[in-house]
This record gives structure tokens, C-alpha cells and sequence, in this order.
């Protein structure tokens, strides 16, 4: 950010909230703004990747927390939830509320706007072989970034994608300009997910193998996201094929035995940030709703804490005892703040999955299945103790991979969707809270799986409440 004008940051990122509260702040205010003679608005594409270099906008505290405070890897103690705020109670128990800014829609709109801020003005400048490098890095990094938000806002406000009606449910605001005046309008599911597949695609074309910081998207990240777009859509095909190119790139694992990027298991932040395992980094945001998954206050599901064996060496590098219950520490942000990156962990158990799954058509690949699923296994056990797992049961090793998927990546923002997609192949997860002597209740593809979307949205906007 050195090379651009402090104002001009400051200008954008109020427009970009802008489309979300200006009801609340004020339009006038934005229209008013004096920027035509006292800033510099950004042209070239040094200050178009600054931009998308400010992790602060693109990267960190920014994806949805709703749809993790709505899963079921974590509990609330009572008297912890007694001094939560009213939209904290509600959403906990899975009841609507009048909620406002700020939020994970306008959180997640905003690196939306940048994107597209810097598309148009890419678009202006004239590609060049003395430039093409970096009109491509900025050109194919904002793509990577709309198509990453849209994909994480679609999994918080719109019901799991299905075939069958997925041309009428509602999906999200597809904003694809940085006017903030043109109307909100929401699309359908069918054409959310087209729109992330799309900018994903012209994306890879773009951007290197892999960045020079995992805060960039790189080609490796755009397979990846293709990965977690096809598998929520259940196009098991489709996800196969972009997570096995992106591990063709890159396909590190942390070896739990000992490894550089680990360190002692019992600290309370063992994982290094921007570790090996990090294909693209973002962090969740820490919205009105985050006060229930923060590990000072979220304990772990007891049946899930369970299924981690004692030679399962995550149990002690994921959880630290907390009275007569565990939270989590296991985050790759070093920090409390929750990890919700692409990372190659994800990316095996999304190829594992869809091989098993095709396992059916083609027998052979139940083995390769669980190649990868060892593979993994084989650095989360204690070396002296591992037993890879062997069965001949297509079902049982599916089983499996989704058990691990669930070990393995909590509390990174994946829960939700793998409820949401999971019942649609009749896994009929029903979710449920017991609290105060009350048990509450959330049904296998309920509307409450598409989340409210925030009231000052539906006052400002008019586009139709879940």
C-alpha cells in the first residue's frame, strides 16, 4: 500500500460498505465525499495489486462466522450463554432475528467491491507484453477473490445446490460492479454457483502456480475452490478433478510426528501461520455472532471429541481440557481467531471422497481412495500406532472419509455446507441444542438452511427475506 494514496483506501472501503449501510450512515455522505480533487484514484495496476494486497480487506477477519455459530461441532455452556447478546441466543437455537450491520454479509461484500473496483480499472489498461505479468496477477486475483466471497456468502444465505431446484431457490446478490447505485437483485442458486465457476475459470488462465504469499490467490487456490464448489454442489466428478490438479501443485502435509511447522503440541497455538499446508489463506470474521465459537467460550461436541483415538495425536494438537470439556486450539492463524483458507488437508479428503463415491463405476478407485486417506492418517497418528485403515466396503470407507473430513477441518467454516449437502444424500443429520432443561431442534433441509439475511439489507434494498 506505500504507493497509494492513504485517502483513496479510506474512500473505497467506505464505498464498498456502502452498499450495505449507506441507509444506516447515510447516502450523502458518500456522494458528498470530496475525492475528485483531494485523492488520487488508483490507475495502474501497482495500485490495483496494492489493493488486493491489503489482507486487512481481503483476507483477514473477513469470511462468515453465522454459518459456524449455526453447526454442531461446538456447545454452550449455560451460563456463557446467558451473556450473550440477543442475536447471539437467537442464532444459537436457530431462530430468526432482527439483526443489523455489522454483519457477514457486509463483511464479505466489501472484498467484493474492491474486486470489482479493480476489474473495471484493469479492464482500462491496455495489456501489454512489458505488463502482462501483473495485468494478469491483478485481473486473475480479483476474479479468484469475488468468486471465493460469492461461493462463502451462497453457502451462508442460499439452501444447499440441487439439480432439481436449483433454478428457482433464491442464492445471493451477484454484484458485479463497483457501482453501488445499480440494485441489489438476488439470483438464483443455479446462477450463483455459475458465476463462481466462471470467475474461478478465467482465473486459472491468469494467475501463477502457486503466489508469493498464500494471501494471493494463485492457480493452485482457484483449483481448490473448484474443488469445494463441485463437492457442495455434489458433482463429485467435477470436484475430483479440480482437487486432484490442485494437489498436482501443491500437496504438502505437517507430519504430527515432528515436523518444522509444528510446534509443541500441548502450547496453545502449535501450528505455524502460512504453514506448508496453506494453499490460500483467509481468517473468519469476529462478527456479533462470533462470541460463541471463540475458544474461551465454545466447548467441543463430547461425541465428536469421542471419535479422536489415543493415538490420534490432532486430540492434543486441536483441544486443550477446559473443565470437564475440551476447546479448540488447532487453528492455523496462530491466533484464536478461526483458519477458513484452502489447504491440502481439505483438498485429500475432497479427492479421497469423490474417488470412493465413483467407486461404484470404476472399483479401482476405492483403493486410491484410501491411499489418500492413509496418506493423511499417516502424519496425524503416532508412527508407532498407525494401523492404515483396510476394508473392501465402498459405504465404510465413505464413512470414514467423511468422519475424518470432520476431525480434520472444524471450525474452518465447512461444517455448514457438509450438513447442508450431506442431507440432500439423505444423511439425515438432525441438528440439535440442549439448553436450560430445552431441546432445540433444526430438521434435515429445513429453510432455516439458507440463514436470515440481515433486516437493514431487506430495508435498504427491498431483494426478499429467507
Amino acid at each position: 500500500m506505500k504507493n497509494i494514496n492513504r485517502w483513496i483506501y479510506i474512500l473505497i472501503l467506505y464505498l464498498a460498505s456502502g452498499w450495505m449501510i449507506f441507509g444506516v450512515i447515510g447516502c450523502k455522505k458518500y456522494l458528498d465525499y470530496p475525492f475528485r480533487n483531494n485523492v488520487r484514484i488508483p490507475t495502474h495496476l501497482s495500485d490495483l495489486q496494492g489493493l488486493l494486497d491489503d489482507a486487512a480487506t481481503m483476507n483477514e477477519n473477513r469470511t462468515p462466522s453465522f454459518m459456524e455459530t449455526s453447526s454442531n461441532d461446538y456447545f454452550c455452556l449455560p451460563e456463557r450463554y446467558a451473556a450473550l447478546g440477543d442475536w447471539a441466543k437467537q442464532a444459537y437455537i436457530w431462530q430468526p432475528y432482527d439483526y443489523r450491520y455489522p454483519n457477514d454479509w457486509a463483511i464479505c461484500y466489501h472484498p467484493i467491491y474492491v474486486s470489482n473496483f479493480c476489474l473495471e480499472m484493469s479492464n482500462k489498461i491496455e495489456k501489454t507484453p512489458a505488463n502482462a505479468s501483473s495485468w494478469d496477477n491483478v485481473h486473475g486475483s480479483a476474479l479468484l477473490f469475488r468468486a471465493y466471497y460469492f461461493l462463502e456468502l451462497a453457502w451462508t444465505y442460499a439452501l444447499a445446490y440441487d439439480e432439481a431446484s436449483a433454478s428457482s431457490d433464491k442464492g445471493i446478490v451477484l454484484r458485479l460492479t463497483s457501482n453501488y447505485n445499480d440494485p441489489s437483485v438476488r439470483s438464483s442458486v443455479a446462477d450463483t454457483y455459475k458465476q463462481v465457476i466462471q470467475d474461478a475459470h478465467i482465473s486459472i488462465a491468469l494467475l501463477p502456480d502457486l503466489p508469493l504469499h498464500s494471501f494471493r490467490p494463485s492457480k493452485a487456490a482457484a483449483y481448490g475452490l473448484l474443488a469445494r464448489t463441485y463437492l457442495s454442489m455434489r458433482r463429485y466428478d467435477s470436484a475430483y478433478h479440480y482437487a486432484d490438479r490442485a494437489l498436482a501443485i501443491k500437496s504438502d502435509l505437517i507430519n504430527y510426528n515432528g515436523d518444522p511447522d509444528l510446534g509443541t503440541l500441548t502450547i496453545n497455538y502449535p501450528f505455524k501461520r502460512f504453514n506448508k499446508e496453506t494453499v490460500f489463506y483467509t481468517e473468519m470474521n469476529t462478527s456479533a455472532t462470533q462470541p460463541l465459537i471463540l475458544a474461551s467460550r465454545a466447548r467441543i461436541d463430547s461425541i465428536l471429541i469421542d471419535t479422536y483415538e489415543a493415538n490420534d495425536l490432532r486430540k492434543t494438537a486441536f483441544f486443550t481440557k477446559s473443565g470437564n470439556y475440551y476447546q479448540f486450539k488447532g487453528s492455523y492463524t496462530q491466533t484464536s481467531r478461526n483458519f477458513t483458507g484452502i489447504s491440502t488437508p481439505e483438498l485429500l479428503l475432497i479427492r479421497a471422497e469423490c474417488l470412493a463415491r465413483n467407486a461404484a463405476n470404476n472399483p479401482g478407485n476405492l483403493q486410491k481412495a484410501l491411499i489418500d486417506l492413509n496418506n493423511l492418517l499417516s502424519k496425524r497418528y503416532r508412527t508407532t500406532a498407525f494401523m492404515p485403515v483396510a476394508t473392501d466396503s465402498r459405504e465404510e470407507v465413505i464413512d470414514r472419509i467423511l468422519l475424518e473430513r470432520r476431525k480434520e477441518l472444524l471450525f474452518r467454516g465447512l461444517r455448514w455446507m457438509d450438513i447442508k449437502r450431506l442431507n440432500k444424500e439423505g444423511r439425515n443429520i438432525v441438528l440439535r441444542r440442549l439448553l436450560n432443561g430445552n431441546t432445540y431442534t433444526l430438521e434435515p433441509n429445513a429453510p432455516y438452511y439458507a440463514l436470515p439475511i440481515p433486516t437493514d439489507i431487506i430495508e435498504i434494498t427491498g431483494i426478499p427475506q429467507n
